[in-house]
């Protein structure tokens, strides 16, 4: 009687052997799937950030929750042609924000900004020409009317310089500027 020492064995299989190529997929094939998807989403914020960042003029879409906190620029639900542009270096930093809204909301708008109504001045406009310059606006026009205030700000708020065109009273067009300087 011959026997074979254990030694010489066949390899032992397991009997599932679909089972454990499934799992070794998984375990491939899950955490490369987030990595691809992670991958593409990081590529399209910073392509989104790259546009606002090499912008030259305004960006006719709402600013982020984040900039218009930081700005203090509570733009009010429901205006409409909404735009912005953005400046930052070392010793300052800048929105350009246009919006259309309603009498009603600008009233909401300047309460939010720390002013109201009454703290507009007609026949002013308190956006310096070198900051209109910057974006392009043009407050030259004799036909129209304009109304501003200033929102000063102090250490921890920025400063907010409001300009409104109430040439047409049911429909102002809001111009603010906002500085901040930390």
């Amino acid at each position: 009687m011959s026997t074979t020492p254990d030694t010489e064995r066949p390899p032992h299989r397991p009997r599932h052997r679909w089972l454990a190529a499934i799992v070794v997929v998984l375990l491939i094939a899950i955490p490369a799937g987030y990595l691809a998807m992670s991958a593409w989403q990081s590529r399209e914020s910073g392509e989104d950030k790259a546009r606002s960042a090499s912008a030259r003029a305004l960006i006719y879409e709402w600013p982020s929750k984040v900039q218009r906190r930081i700005y203090d620029i509570p733009i009010p639900d429901g205006s409409t042609y909404v735009g912005y542009y953005e400046t930052n270096a070392w010793q300052r930093s800048t929105m350009y924000v246009q919006f259309r809204t309603t009498p009603g909301q600008l009233a909401v708008f300047l309460e939010e900004a720390g002013t109201e109504r009454a703290a507009l001045q007609e026949g002013t406009i308190a956006i310096a020409p070198s900051q209109a310059d910057v974006i392009g606006w043009s407050f030259d026009d004799p036909e129209r009317t304009y109304a501003s205030t200033v929102v000063p700000g102090d250490a921890s708020a920025p400063q907010v310089t409001i300009t409104v065109d109430i040439t047409k009273e049911e429909n102002p067009r809001v111009y603010v500027v906002s500085t901040t300087e930390p």
